[in-house]
Protein backbone atom coordinates (compact mmCIF):
# COMPACT_ATOMS: atom_id res chain seq x y z
CA UNK A 1 0.00 0.00 0.00
CA UNK A 2 1.11 3.52 -0.69
CA UNK A 3 2.05 6.01 1.98
CA UNK A 4 -0.84 8.32 2.82
CA UNK A 5 1.48 11.33 2.50
CA UNK A 6 2.12 10.57 -1.18
CA UNK A 7 0.41 12.86 -3.68
CA UNK A 8 -0.67 11.14 -6.89
CA UNK A 9 0.81 12.43 -10.17
CA UNK A 10 -1.80 12.75 -12.93
CA UNK A 11 0.32 10.84 -15.42
CA UNK A 12 -0.26 7.60 -13.49
CA UNK A 13 -3.64 7.19 -15.23
CA UNK A 14 -1.65 5.89 -18.19
CA UNK A 15 -1.01 2.51 -16.56
CA UNK A 16 -4.73 1.88 -16.42
CA UNK A 17 -5.38 2.74 -20.06
CA UNK A 18 -2.36 1.43 -21.94
CA UNK A 19 -3.30 -1.75 -23.80
CA UNK A 20 0.32 -2.91 -23.60
CA UNK A 21 1.53 -4.95 -20.63
CA UNK A 22 2.69 -2.20 -18.34
CA UNK A 23 3.58 -2.64 -14.70
CA UNK A 24 1.01 -1.70 -12.08
CA UNK A 25 2.76 1.44 -10.98
CA UNK A 26 4.30 2.47 -14.26
CA UNK A 27 7.40 0.26 -14.47
CA UNK A 28 8.07 -0.22 -18.15
CA UNK A 29 7.93 -3.75 -19.53
CA UNK A 30 9.20 -5.11 -22.82
CA UNK A 31 7.08 -4.11 -25.79
CA UNK A 32 5.05 -1.51 -23.89
CA UNK A 33 4.44 2.02 -25.05
CA UNK A 34 6.36 4.78 -23.37
CA UNK A 35 4.39 6.63 -20.69
CA UNK A 36 3.70 10.32 -21.18
CA UNK A 37 6.68 12.32 -19.98
CA UNK A 38 4.78 15.27 -18.56
CA UNK A 39 1.57 16.02 -16.74
CA UNK A 40 0.42 18.19 -19.66
CA UNK A 41 1.07 15.39 -22.16
CA UNK A 42 -0.78 12.83 -20.01
CA UNK A 43 -3.86 15.02 -19.69
CA UNK A 44 -3.86 15.80 -23.40
CA UNK A 45 -3.75 12.06 -24.21
CA UNK A 46 -6.66 11.30 -21.90
CA UNK A 47 -8.69 14.20 -23.31
CA UNK A 48 -7.93 13.07 -26.87
CA UNK A 49 -9.00 9.49 -26.17
CA UNK A 50 -12.14 10.19 -24.16
CA UNK A 51 -13.05 13.73 -25.29
CA UNK A 52 -13.42 15.17 -21.80
CA UNK A 53 -14.49 18.79 -21.79
CA UNK A 54 -14.56 19.35 -18.04
CA UNK A 55 -11.25 21.06 -17.37
CA UNK A 56 -8.22 22.69 -18.95
CA UNK A 57 -5.10 20.65 -19.58
CA UNK A 58 -2.77 23.48 -18.62
CA UNK A 59 -0.19 22.73 -15.94
CA UNK A 60 3.38 23.49 -15.04
CA UNK A 61 5.82 20.76 -16.00
CA UNK A 62 8.50 21.78 -13.52
CA UNK A 63 8.62 19.72 -10.29
CA UNK A 64 8.01 22.80 -8.15
CA UNK A 65 5.15 23.99 -10.34
CA UNK A 66 3.57 20.54 -10.45
CA UNK A 67 3.79 20.10 -6.67
CA UNK A 68 2.24 23.54 -6.16
CA UNK A 69 -0.59 22.61 -8.49
CA UNK A 70 -1.18 19.27 -6.80
CA UNK A 71 -1.25 20.89 -3.35
CA UNK A 72 -4.15 23.05 -4.50
CA UNK A 73 -5.97 20.16 -6.21
CA UNK A 74 -9.22 18.78 -4.85
CA UNK A 75 -8.84 15.44 -3.07
CA UNK A 76 -11.40 12.79 -3.91
CA UNK A 77 -11.84 9.40 -2.24
CA UNK A 78 -13.55 6.56 -4.11
CA UNK A 79 -14.93 4.08 -1.55
CA UNK A 80 -15.75 0.51 -2.58
CA UNK A 81 -16.59 -2.64 -0.66
CA UNK A 82 -14.32 -5.38 -2.03
CA UNK A 83 -11.39 -5.09 -4.41
CA UNK A 84 -12.07 -7.36 -7.38
CA UNK A 85 -12.29 -7.10 -11.16
CA UNK A 86 -16.04 -6.56 -11.43
CA UNK A 87 -18.37 -3.98 -12.95
CA UNK A 88 -18.59 -1.48 -10.07
CA UNK A 89 -14.82 -1.56 -9.65
CA UNK A 90 -14.33 -1.00 -13.38
CA UNK A 91 -16.54 2.10 -13.22
CA UNK A 92 -14.67 3.57 -10.24
CA UNK A 93 -11.38 2.78 -12.01
CA UNK A 94 -12.49 4.73 -15.07
CA UNK A 95 -13.87 7.61 -13.00
CA UNK A 96 -10.70 7.75 -10.91
CA UNK A 97 -8.43 7.72 -13.95
CA UNK A 98 -10.51 10.42 -15.62
CA UNK A 99 -10.52 12.68 -12.57
CA UNK A 100 -6.78 12.13 -12.11
CA UNK A 101 -6.14 13.18 -15.70
CA UNK A 102 -8.08 16.37 -15.00
CA UNK A 103 -5.82 17.21 -12.06
CA UNK A 104 -7.85 15.82 -9.16
CA UNK A 105 -5.98 13.99 -6.41
CA UNK A 106 -7.71 10.61 -6.29
CA UNK A 107 -7.55 7.92 -3.60
CA UNK A 108 -9.13 4.46 -3.79
CA UNK A 109 -10.33 3.05 -0.49
CA UNK A 110 -11.55 -0.57 -0.29
CA UNK A 111 -13.07 -2.31 2.70
CA UNK A 112 -11.03 -5.44 1.93
CA UNK A 113 -9.30 -7.26 -0.91
CA UNK A 114 -11.46 -9.96 -2.43
CA UNK A 115 -9.30 -11.02 -5.37
CA UNK A 116 -5.56 -11.53 -5.61
CA UNK A 117 -5.67 -10.72 -9.33
CA UNK A 118 -7.21 -7.30 -8.75
CA UNK A 119 -5.08 -4.74 -10.59
CA UNK A 120 -5.16 -1.89 -8.09
CA UNK A 121 -4.84 1.70 -9.30
CA UNK A 122 -2.33 4.07 -7.67
CA UNK A 123 -3.09 5.38 -4.17
CA UNK A 124 -5.10 2.33 -3.15
CA UNK A 125 -5.72 1.48 0.51
CA UNK A 126 -7.47 -1.34 2.33
CA UNK A 127 -9.29 -1.19 5.66
CA UNK A 128 -9.01 -4.91 6.38
CA UNK A 129 -6.99 -7.81 4.90
CA UNK A 130 -10.22 -9.79 4.42
CA UNK A 131 -13.95 -9.56 5.06
CA UNK A 132 -14.45 -8.89 8.80
CA UNK A 133 -15.65 -12.14 10.32
CA UNK A 134 -16.32 -11.22 13.94
CA UNK A 135 -17.28 -8.15 16.03
CA UNK A 136 -13.67 -7.31 16.92
CA UNK A 137 -12.58 -7.47 13.28
CA UNK A 138 -15.57 -5.30 12.34
CA UNK A 139 -14.57 -2.66 14.90
CA UNK A 140 -10.99 -2.68 13.61
CA UNK A 141 -12.26 -2.30 10.05
CA UNK A 142 -14.49 0.66 10.96
CA UNK A 143 -11.61 2.30 12.84
CA UNK A 144 -9.29 1.92 9.85
CA UNK A 145 -11.97 3.25 7.50
CA UNK A 146 -12.39 6.38 9.60
CA UNK A 147 -8.63 6.72 10.07
CA UNK A 148 -7.93 6.66 6.32
CA UNK A 149 -10.64 9.24 5.60
CA UNK A 150 -9.36 11.55 8.37
CA UNK A 151 -5.76 11.34 7.15
CA UNK A 152 -6.61 11.98 3.50
CA UNK A 153 -8.86 14.95 4.39
CA UNK A 154 -10.95 14.71 1.21
CA UNK A 155 -12.91 17.47 -0.44
CA UNK A 156 -15.51 14.91 -1.52
CA UNK A 157 -16.19 11.18 -1.06
CA UNK A 158 -17.70 9.03 -3.81
CA UNK A 159 -19.13 5.74 -2.52
CA UNK A 160 -20.09 2.72 -4.63
CA UNK A 161 -22.38 -0.28 -4.05
CA UNK A 162 -24.90 -0.58 -1.24
CA UNK A 163 -22.49 -1.36 1.61
CA UNK A 164 -20.05 1.22 0.29
CA UNK A 165 -22.82 3.81 0.39
CA UNK A 166 -24.28 2.94 3.79
CA UNK A 167 -21.08 2.12 5.70
CA UNK A 168 -18.61 4.27 3.76
CA UNK A 169 -20.99 7.22 3.58
CA UNK A 170 -21.94 6.96 7.24
CA UNK A 171 -18.38 6.75 8.56
CA UNK A 172 -17.26 9.53 6.23
CA UNK A 173 -19.87 11.93 7.60
CA UNK A 174 -18.82 11.05 11.16
CA UNK A 175 -15.13 11.88 10.65
CA UNK A 176 -15.21 14.43 7.82
CA UNK A 177 -17.18 17.40 6.56
CA UNK A 178 -16.66 16.31 2.95
CA UNK A 179 -19.88 15.81 0.97
CA UNK A 180 -20.76 12.21 0.11
CA UNK A 181 -21.89 11.29 -3.40
CA UNK A 182 -23.50 7.83 -3.28
CA UNK A 183 -23.49 5.79 -6.47
CA UNK A 184 -26.32 3.29 -6.76
CA UNK A 185 -24.76 0.47 -8.78
CA UNK A 186 -26.34 -2.45 -6.89
CA UNK A 187 -29.57 -4.10 -7.99
CA UNK A 188 -32.44 -4.17 -5.53
CA UNK A 189 -32.20 -7.96 -5.44
CA UNK A 190 -28.73 -7.73 -3.87
CA UNK A 191 -29.85 -5.47 -0.99
CA UNK A 192 -31.28 -6.81 2.26
CA UNK A 193 -34.18 -4.82 3.74
CA UNK A 194 -32.07 -3.35 6.62
CA UNK A 195 -29.51 -2.02 4.10
CA UNK A 196 -32.24 -0.66 1.84
CA UNK A 197 -33.94 0.99 4.83
CA UNK A 198 -30.65 2.57 5.93
CA UNK A 199 -30.05 3.81 2.39
CA UNK A 200 -33.50 5.42 2.24
CA UNK A 201 -33.05 7.13 5.63
CA UNK A 202 -29.53 8.38 4.85
CA UNK A 203 -30.53 9.67 1.43
CA UNK A 204 -33.68 11.34 2.72
CA UNK A 205 -31.92 13.05 5.65
CA UNK A 206 -29.06 14.40 3.53
CA UNK A 207 -26.22 12.14 4.62
CA UNK A 208 -25.69 11.81 0.86
CA UNK A 209 -25.30 15.16 -0.87
CA UNK A 210 -26.14 13.57 -4.20
CA UNK A 211 -27.15 10.09 -5.36
CA UNK A 212 -26.29 8.87 -8.83
CA UNK A 213 -28.20 6.22 -10.78
CA UNK A 214 -26.84 4.75 -13.99
CA UNK A 215 -29.98 4.06 -16.02
CA UNK A 216 -33.47 5.44 -16.60
CA UNK A 217 -34.83 2.10 -15.44
CA UNK A 218 -33.20 2.70 -12.06
CA UNK A 219 -34.76 6.15 -11.91
CA UNK A 220 -38.16 4.52 -12.35
CA UNK A 221 -37.33 1.99 -9.63
CA UNK A 222 -36.61 4.82 -7.19
CA UNK A 223 -39.80 6.71 -8.10
CA UNK A 224 -41.51 5.37 -4.97
CA UNK A 225 -38.77 6.69 -2.66
CA UNK A 226 -39.41 9.82 -0.54
CA UNK A 227 -39.27 13.15 -2.41
CA UNK A 228 -36.33 14.30 -0.27
CA UNK A 229 -34.36 11.26 -1.49
CA UNK A 230 -35.34 11.68 -5.15
CA UNK A 231 -34.42 15.37 -5.13
CA UNK A 232 -30.76 14.37 -4.68
CA UNK A 233 -30.71 11.90 -7.58
CA UNK A 234 -28.58 12.47 -10.69
CA UNK A 235 -28.59 10.25 -13.78
CA UNK A 236 -25.03 9.39 -14.86
CA UNK A 237 -24.85 6.66 -17.49
CA UNK A 238 -21.83 4.40 -17.23
CA UNK A 239 -19.02 4.91 -19.67
CA UNK A 240 -16.91 1.99 -20.79
CA UNK A 241 -13.44 1.37 -22.15
CA UNK A 242 -13.49 -0.11 -25.64
CA UNK A 243 -12.54 -3.79 -25.28
CA UNK A 244 -12.50 -4.63 -29.00
CA UNK A 245 -9.16 -5.93 -30.26
CA UNK A 246 -7.70 -6.69 -33.67
CA UNK A 247 -6.86 -10.31 -32.87
CA UNK A 248 -7.99 -13.54 -34.52
CA UNK A 249 -10.33 -15.89 -32.69
CA UNK A 250 -7.73 -18.66 -32.90
CA UNK A 251 -4.97 -16.51 -31.40
CA UNK A 252 -7.26 -15.31 -28.62
CA UNK A 253 -8.32 -18.85 -27.70
CA UNK A 254 -4.72 -19.99 -27.54
CA UNK A 255 -4.09 -17.35 -24.87
CA UNK A 256 -6.67 -19.02 -22.61
CA UNK A 257 -6.06 -22.62 -23.68
CA UNK A 258 -9.58 -22.88 -25.13
CA UNK A 259 -10.62 -25.29 -27.93
CA UNK A 260 -9.78 -23.82 -31.33
CA UNK A 261 -12.51 -25.41 -33.44
CA UNK A 262 -15.51 -25.61 -31.08
CA UNK A 263 -18.59 -23.41 -30.88
CA UNK A 264 -17.74 -21.29 -27.84
CA UNK A 265 -20.29 -19.45 -25.74
CA UNK A 266 -19.06 -17.24 -22.94
CA UNK A 267 -19.86 -14.83 -20.18
CA UNK A 268 -17.85 -12.44 -18.02
CA UNK A 269 -19.54 -12.06 -14.65
CA UNK A 270 -19.14 -12.57 -10.95
CA UNK A 271 -19.97 -16.19 -10.13
CA UNK A 272 -23.04 -15.41 -8.05
CA UNK A 273 -26.54 -16.96 -8.04
CA UNK A 274 -28.05 -13.65 -9.23
CA UNK A 275 -26.07 -13.98 -12.46
CA UNK A 276 -27.92 -17.28 -13.16
CA UNK A 277 -24.93 -18.85 -14.92
CA UNK A 278 -26.39 -22.29 -14.31
CA UNK A 279 -28.74 -21.47 -17.20
CA UNK A 280 -25.71 -21.09 -19.49
CA UNK A 281 -24.27 -24.42 -18.33
CA UNK A 282 -27.58 -26.22 -18.94
CA UNK A 283 -27.41 -25.18 -22.60
CA UNK A 284 -24.58 -27.65 -23.17
CA UNK A 285 -26.58 -30.73 -22.16
CA UNK A 286 -28.59 -30.75 -25.40
CA UNK A 287 -25.83 -29.39 -27.66
CA UNK A 288 -22.75 -31.66 -27.56
CA UNK A 289 -20.75 -29.39 -29.89
CA UNK A 290 -21.06 -26.31 -27.67
CA UNK A 291 -18.50 -25.20 -25.10
CA UNK A 292 -18.85 -22.49 -22.45
CA UNK A 293 -16.13 -20.19 -21.04
CA UNK A 294 -16.81 -18.33 -17.80
CA UNK A 295 -14.56 -15.43 -16.78
CA UNK A 296 -15.00 -14.47 -13.15
CA UNK A 297 -14.86 -15.63 -9.56
CA UNK A 298 -17.38 -15.79 -6.77
CA UNK A 299 -19.27 -17.86 -4.22
CA UNK A 300 -21.32 -19.80 -6.79
CA UNK A 301 -18.35 -21.53 -8.41
CA UNK A 302 -18.68 -24.74 -6.39
CA UNK A 303 -22.36 -25.14 -7.24
CA UNK A 304 -21.71 -24.43 -10.93
CA UNK A 305 -18.92 -27.01 -11.09
CA UNK A 306 -21.16 -29.57 -9.40
CA UNK A 307 -23.94 -28.87 -11.90
CA UNK A 308 -21.54 -29.34 -14.81
CA UNK A 309 -20.49 -32.69 -13.35
CA UNK A 310 -24.13 -33.77 -12.88
CA UNK A 311 -24.97 -32.86 -16.47
CA UNK A 312 -21.80 -34.60 -17.69
CA UNK A 313 -20.59 -31.44 -19.44
CA UNK A 314 -17.69 -30.51 -17.14
CA UNK A 315 -15.20 -31.15 -19.94
CA UNK A 316 -16.89 -28.43 -21.99
CA UNK A 317 -17.22 -25.80 -19.25
CA UNK A 318 -14.06 -23.71 -18.94
CA UNK A 319 -13.64 -21.71 -15.73
CA UNK A 320 -11.16 -19.03 -16.76
CA UNK A 321 -11.10 -17.30 -13.38
CA UNK A 322 -11.04 -13.58 -12.84
CA UNK A 323 -9.20 -11.58 -15.48
CA UNK A 324 -8.12 -7.92 -15.30
CA UNK A 325 -9.82 -5.27 -17.45
CA UNK A 326 -6.77 -5.06 -19.71
CA UNK A 327 -7.32 -8.67 -20.83
CA UNK A 328 -11.10 -8.60 -21.24
CA UNK A 329 -10.76 -7.81 -24.93
CA UNK A 330 -8.71 -10.97 -25.45
CA UNK A 331 -11.38 -13.04 -23.71
CA UNK A 332 -14.24 -11.55 -25.70
CA UNK A 333 -12.38 -12.18 -28.95
CA UNK A 334 -12.53 -15.93 -28.16
CA UNK A 335 -16.31 -16.10 -28.24
CA UNK A 336 -18.91 -16.97 -30.86
CA UNK A 337 -21.80 -15.81 -28.64
CA UNK A 338 -21.90 -13.84 -25.40
CA UNK A 339 -24.59 -15.26 -23.08
CA UNK A 340 -25.83 -13.04 -20.25
CA UNK A 341 -28.67 -14.73 -18.29
CA UNK A 342 -28.49 -12.42 -15.24
CA UNK A 343 -31.65 -12.07 -13.11
CA UNK A 344 -31.08 -8.41 -12.18
CA UNK A 345 -28.87 -5.56 -13.38
CA UNK A 346 -28.64 -1.81 -12.96
CA UNK A 347 -26.77 -1.36 -16.25
CA UNK A 348 -25.18 -4.57 -17.52
CA UNK A 349 -21.67 -3.28 -18.22
CA UNK A 350 -20.25 -6.67 -19.26
CA UNK A 351 -22.97 -7.14 -21.89
CA UNK A 352 -22.41 -3.62 -23.26
CA UNK A 353 -18.66 -4.26 -23.52
CA UNK A 354 -19.27 -7.56 -25.32
CA UNK A 355 -21.73 -6.09 -27.82
CA UNK A 356 -19.41 -3.16 -28.51
CA UNK A 357 -16.57 -5.63 -29.14
CA UNK A 358 -18.62 -7.19 -31.94
CA UNK A 359 -19.69 -10.36 -30.11
CA UNK A 360 -23.32 -11.27 -30.87
CA UNK A 361 -25.08 -11.35 -27.52
CA UNK A 362 -28.07 -13.16 -26.02
CA UNK A 363 -29.24 -11.46 -22.82
CA UNK A 364 -32.05 -11.68 -20.32
CA UNK A 365 -35.10 -9.68 -21.35
CA UNK A 366 -34.87 -7.05 -18.61
CA UNK A 367 -36.13 -3.46 -19.10
CA UNK A 368 -32.73 -2.06 -18.16
CA UNK A 369 -30.93 -4.24 -20.72
CA UNK A 370 -33.39 -3.25 -23.43
CA UNK A 371 -32.63 0.35 -22.50
CA UNK A 372 -28.83 0.22 -22.53
CA UNK A 373 -28.30 -2.36 -25.30
CA UNK A 374 -29.75 -0.25 -28.06
CA UNK A 375 -28.72 2.63 -30.27
CA UNK A 376 -31.21 4.97 -31.93
CA UNK A 377 -33.98 2.53 -31.08
CA UNK A 378 -32.26 -0.46 -32.68
CA UNK A 379 -31.38 -3.48 -30.48
CA UNK A 380 -27.72 -4.38 -30.01
CA UNK A 381 -28.49 -7.83 -28.54
CA UNK A 382 -31.09 -10.59 -28.70
CA UNK A 383 -33.43 -10.48 -25.68
CA UNK A 384 -34.93 -13.65 -24.26
CA UNK A 385 -36.54 -15.11 -21.16
CA UNK A 386 -33.36 -16.73 -19.84
CA UNK A 387 -35.28 -18.67 -17.19
CA UNK A 388 -36.72 -20.78 -20.02
CA UNK A 389 -33.91 -23.08 -21.15
CA UNK A 390 -35.59 -23.94 -24.46
CA UNK A 391 -36.00 -20.26 -25.39
CA UNK A 392 -32.43 -19.44 -24.36
CA UNK A 393 -31.06 -22.33 -26.41
CA UNK A 394 -33.17 -21.34 -29.43
CA UNK A 395 -31.88 -17.75 -29.24
CA UNK A 396 -28.25 -18.91 -29.19
CA UNK A 397 -28.90 -21.30 -32.09
CA UNK A 398 -30.55 -18.50 -34.05
CA UNK A 399 -27.52 -16.23 -33.69
CA UNK A 400 -25.16 -19.04 -34.70
CA UNK A 401 -27.23 -19.89 -37.78
CA UNK A 402 -28.36 -16.44 -38.92
CA UNK A 403 -25.40 -14.37 -40.13
CA UNK A 404 -27.71 -11.55 -41.23
CA UNK A 405 -29.00 -11.23 -37.67
CA UNK A 406 -25.51 -11.32 -36.15
CA UNK A 407 -24.25 -8.69 -38.58
CA UNK A 408 -27.24 -6.46 -37.82
CA UNK A 409 -26.63 -6.68 -34.07
CA UNK A 410 -22.94 -5.83 -34.62
CA UNK A 411 -23.86 -2.76 -36.69
CA UNK A 412 -26.34 -1.55 -34.09
CA UNK A 413 -23.80 -2.07 -31.29
CA UNK A 414 -21.27 0.23 -32.95
CA UNK A 415 -23.21 3.20 -31.60
CA UNK A 416 -22.80 2.14 -27.97
CA UNK A 417 -19.32 3.62 -27.75
CA UNK A 418 -20.57 7.12 -28.47
CA UNK A 419 -23.68 6.69 -26.32
CA UNK A 420 -21.69 5.59 -23.26
CA UNK A 421 -18.38 7.41 -23.54
CA UNK A 422 -15.97 7.62 -20.61
CA UNK A 423 -15.46 11.31 -21.36
CA UNK A 424 -19.16 12.10 -20.94
CA UNK A 425 -19.33 10.11 -17.71
CA UNK A 426 -16.31 11.90 -16.22
CA UNK A 427 -17.70 15.28 -17.28
CA UNK A 428 -20.94 14.45 -15.45
CA UNK A 429 -19.00 13.65 -12.27
CA UNK A 430 -17.00 16.86 -12.60
CA UNK A 431 -20.27 18.79 -12.75
CA UNK A 432 -21.61 17.01 -9.67
CA UNK A 433 -18.37 17.60 -7.76
CA UNK A 434 -18.46 21.29 -8.65
CA UNK A 435 -21.98 21.51 -7.23
CA UNK A 436 -21.18 19.48 -4.11
CA UNK A 437 -17.91 21.07 -2.99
Amino acid sequence: MTDLNLRINPITFWSMYDQSSRGRYGSQQRGAKAAPSTDREARALFHAKHKIAGASTRSSTSPRGLQSEMNSTRRIILVQTQAENAGAQEISRLVGAGLTALGYEVYNLFFFRKSESFDEPPNTFYCSPSRPGNPLALLRFLWQLGRHIRKIRPDAVLTFQHFGNVIGGGVSRLVSTAPVIANQVSSGMSMSWPVRAADIVMGSLGVFKYITVNSLDMQREYARYPASYRSRMKHVAHGFDDKSLDISKEAARQLFNLPLDAVLLGCAARLHPHKRLDAAIRLLAAEPSWHLALAGQGPDEGRLRLLADELKVSGRVHFIGEIPPQRMGEFLACLDVFVFPSQAETFGLAAVEAANAGIPSVVTDLPVLREVLSFEGKPAALFVDASDNAKLSAAVSRILADKTLSDRLRRNAKGLKSRYSVGTMVDEYVGILNQAI
